[in-house]
């Protein structure tokens, strides 16, 4: 990424918008080493990520954050933080629209792998 000022402002739902294929987070802004990535989201698998929070931001629908002991849902403008190293499952029976905000280099899969590990660092 260059460090010249940006042209223009980023419009994360409508970048949302622009993907078919959920669970696939796109890129579409970075600040130092941090992404801010876009995704839409169905039944995800059971993970964790041991090094770093990963931030969740609700755009448009409803998300539950399954936990070993719970769950959290968020609704359109919330923003829930999981720490790192928690076990998770985001789930939504419907479509959503959510940014994440992690750590360049993460895999949305964490410890677990298998075939819902996306492509990294695929931008928008």
């Amino acid at each position: 990424m260059n460090s010249q000022r940006p042209s223009q402002a980023i419009h994360p739902l409508s970048k949302s918008a622009l993907i078919d294929d959920l669970w696939s987070p796109h890129v579409i802004a970075e600040m130092n080493d941090y992404q801010f990535k876009v995704r839409i989201e169905g039944d995800f698998v059971w993970h964790r990520h041991a090094d770093t929070d990963e931030a969740f931001y609700v755009m448009d629908g409803e998300l539950r954050i399954d936990f070993r002991d719970g769950a959290v849902t968020l609704q359109a403008g919330d923003l829930y933080v999981v720490p790192k190293g928690i076990k998770h499952k985001p789930y939504a029976a419907q479509e959503v629209r959510l940014m994440l905000i992690e750590p360049k280099g993460v895999k949305n899969t964490g410890d677990e792998g298998g075939e819902l590990t996306a492509e990294n660092n695929r931008w928008i």
